[in-house]
């Protein structure tokens, strides 16, 4: 990325809204052009000018941008969420995971039971989601990015009781 120098007419997005001069060796004109005052105006908030200039420069140069736009991230979400900053947003999308690691076992689920040789009988389908309530997640963690104990006695999960069926628009699906 340009530089700013003395000959140029605008300065970096740092440098202006800390309304001072951009300076040959800047440290943040190279990844905060003048377009992208509110990026800088948010890690400026959250972190300080001062703050995000000592990261920058302890960062290797050929990974700086990397930083910046973790720096980007991280200030944004802390703006958006004050209260749990990045970490709301990374347990967000874990749940989001989970969840859409479930559906995807119900789906092949009911996928099966349309490829398995009893796609005449389908009476013999249940409902797979029994086998997945209370369990803990495929990938080991819990809902909120914690590793799960895999050591819990099964006494302590919640059991789904054969009477409790849960209606899908799909139907019923196969016995394993």
């Amino acid at each position: 990325m340009k530089r700013c120098d003395s000959r140029s007419a605008s300065s970096c997005a740092a440098c202006k809204l800390l309304k001072r001069k951009c300076t040959p060796n800047c440290i943040f004109a190279p990844y905060f052009p003048p377009e992208r005052l509110q990026s800088f105006a948010k890690i400026h908030k959250v972190f300080g000018a001062s703050n995000a200039s000592k990261i920058l420069s302890e960062v290797p140069q050929d990974q700086r941008a990397e930083a910046v736009n973790s720096l980007v991230f991280e200030a944004e979400a802390r703006v958006n969420d004050p209260v749990h900053g990045c970490i709301g947003a990374m347990n967000l999308l874990q749940t989001k995971m989970v969840q859409l690691q479930h559906d995807l076992a119900i789906t092949r689920a009911h996928l099966a039971c349309y490829t398995n040789d009893n796609f005449q009988d389908l009476h013999h389908c249940h409902d797979p989601v029994e086998n997945y309530v209370g369990a803990i997640p495929l990938d080991g963690y819990d809902d909120i990015g914690r590793e799960s104990n895999s050591d819990v006695p099964k006494s302590l999960e919640l059991q789904q009781h054969d009477d409790e069926r849960l209606d899908y628009p799909y139907g019923s699906f196969c016995q394993q």
